[in-house]
């Protein structure tokens, strides 16, 4: 069966699901939007579609989240609208309708009204602040009084997609020492709820007291049986505790971030992504033709650690007073050599943002390294947790066996 997605060339505002039996007598099926029924059943018959079943798509019970990812595709892909000469709103109004995420649909349609209404497109984004930063915000106005709207809404979305990947090692870093943990607690659980036990009717029948280390396994396997729901609230309260805490007490968030940072392994490659980001937003910014002083709010915000938005803060105060860039970077002492070296270069040469880029690329390329090398560091050690505490399990299950076998 041919599938077709035909476009009705009227002011979409609905959705509508369709089948029909073309010019061919094949039958076929789409998606369409447009302001009625009607007006689409006359559209799919001027592309030569005799419609059958037309229905409106029916919208999700639960609408979903909007994601960064998604604001990154839309810059994507409004530059590239743009860029081929499609007007501001008709390129809205085709991102919007592209049928994906549909709360996106739904911001973009806001979007729209606003600039219709008489806003800017700057102005449309800036009502939306959860989804769109200070930062996207910032360079679309840029470019709208720049006249290069479409240069900056493509930093934009370079800036996002990179800002996205580079998030995407840091979770897949940080998981996967949280995955072994789970999986080696989750077989533990396993074996003490379902095998022990059977065991524990096999060794009913020896008569004979049981090695410490084997009593002390079935008595945890009992207590699991019995209670297993304790250990399972008691970590779901300490989770929940830590991440309420977390979002609730700022001095107890700062200190998270402060004791992540000095993780080994882990807080390498935190730190590392936190210079990456603040290269990265820094260049953005700067490439816009931004100021350092109004930047650096920006920058602070994409931070991403508190011990960072404490450093890009002083920068701030420090740079306002007169202070070359380099060296109220230098006064806050979190930023490598390297980087110090390349700010300082990119000033006496007025390629200060090339020079940042430069960085970012370097330090986004050693968090990518670093988190290919933890992948491989942390194979043994889930063979050594799973092997200690599935191989502990196992010993003590056999302990009575060799005992008896010894005594024979």
């Amino acid at each position: 069966m041919a599938k077709i997605n035909s476009s009705a060339n009227l002011p979409p505002s609905h959705t509508f699901v369709w089948e029909g039996v073309n010019k061919n007598g094949v039958k076929v099926k789409g998606e369409s939007q447009a302001s009625d029924i009607m007006r689409l059943r006359a559209s799919l018959r001027k592309q030569g579609i005799n419609p059958g079943r037309v229905v409106k798509k029916a919208r999700p019970l639960f609408k979903p989240a909007i994601k960064p990812a998604d604001i990154a595709h839309f810059a994507r892909q409004m530059t590239t609208m743009m860029r081929s000469g499609v007007p501001m709103v008709q390129s809205l109004q085709m991102v919007g309708n592209g049928g994906g995420n549909v709360a996106m649909s739904d911001l973009i349609k806001k979007v729209v009204a606003e600039i219709e209404a008489g806003a800017s497109f700057g102005s449309a984004l800036g009502k939306h602040p959860k989804y769109f930063d200070r930062l996207f915000v910032n360079l679309v106005k840029a470019g709208e009084q720049a006249g290069t709207l479409e240069t900056m809404l493509d930093k934009v979305a370079t800036y996002k997609e990179k800002s996205e990947a580079l998030k995407g090692k840091i979770k897949k870093a940080v998981m996967y020492p949280i995955i072994v943990v789970v999986a080696a607690l989750v077989v533990s659980a396993i074996m003490l709820i379902f095998v022990i036990p059977q065991f524990k009717d096999v060794f009913a029948g020896f008569g004979a007291e049981l090695p410490a280390f084997t009593q002390m396994v079935i008595n945890l396997s009992e207590w699991l049986q019995a209670s297993w729901w304790q250990p399972l609230m008691g970590m779901t309260a300490i989770g929940y505790s830590f991440m309420y805490a977390k979002r609730t007490s700022k001095a107890f968030h700062n200190f998270v971030d402060r004791a992540t940072l000095k993780l080994p392994v882990i807080g390498n490659i935190l730190n590392m992504s936190a210079i990456a980001r603040f290269c990265r937003t820094s260049s953005t910014m700067f490439a816009a033709g931004v100021p350092i002083v109004e930047a650096m709010d920006s920058v602070a915000g994409s931070a991403g650690n508190i011990l960072y938005y404490d450093a890009i803060m002083r920068i701030k105060q420090d740079t306002s007073q007169g202070l070359q860039l380099n060296m109220a970077m230098q006064t806050t002492q979190v930023f490598p050599n390297m980087v110090l070296q390349m700010t300082r270069i990119g000033e006496e040469s007025g390629r200060l943002e090339e020079m940042l880029g430069r960085a970012a690329d370097y330090y986004e390329e050693q968090v990518d390294d670093l988190v290919d090398s933890l992948s491989k560091q942390i194979e043994p050690l889930i063979m050594a947790v799973l092997g200690v505490l599935v191989g502990g399990l196992v010993i003590a299950m056999y302990l009575p066996i060799f005992k008896m076998g010894s005594v024979v």
